[in-house]
């Protein structure tokens, strides 16, 4: 399927991400939208490349689409706001542990890095 020109584009570079949305035509001369993340991966010997994923939205789908999406969104800074808290982009990020063990006692991260702290698993019982 060969697809036609872009009529409207706009694009969000995210990172390692980026966005492109675009409006495109189809045979009979009507609208729709594909949105194509690409990402880049960079490989061991310094050359990269990239991976796309793409969507298509059409016409008949854009109203319950932008509802769901308004939603999906809203209910994510609802719940978590709108800071990032992820360890890949806040170098001071601390990832919390539940330190708490079968006892109700509570152990340093470091004690629960201790070959002592591993338990035997027999994948027969499994």
């Amino acid at each position: 399927m060969m697809e036609k020109e872009e009529i409207f584009s706009k694009v969000l570079r995210a990172g390692r991400r980026t966005y492109f949305f675009d409006v495109r035509a189809t045979k009979a001369e009507d609208y729709y939208l594909t949105i194509t993340e690409s990402k880049k991966f960079t490989n061991d010997d310094g050359s990269f490349h990239y991976k796309k994923h793409k969507i298509y939205i059409y016409k008949e789908d854009f109203t319950e689409f932008k509802d769901i999406l308004a939603e999906m969104t809203d209910y994510i800074i609802n719940e978590k706001g709108d800071e990032v808290i992820s360890e890949r982009h806040q170098k001071d990020f601390k990832k919390e542990y539940d330190n708490t063990v079968d006892d109700g006692s509570r152990v340093t991260e470091a004690e629960l890095k201790t070959p002592e702290s591993f338990t035997d698993i027999s994948f027969d019982d499994i």
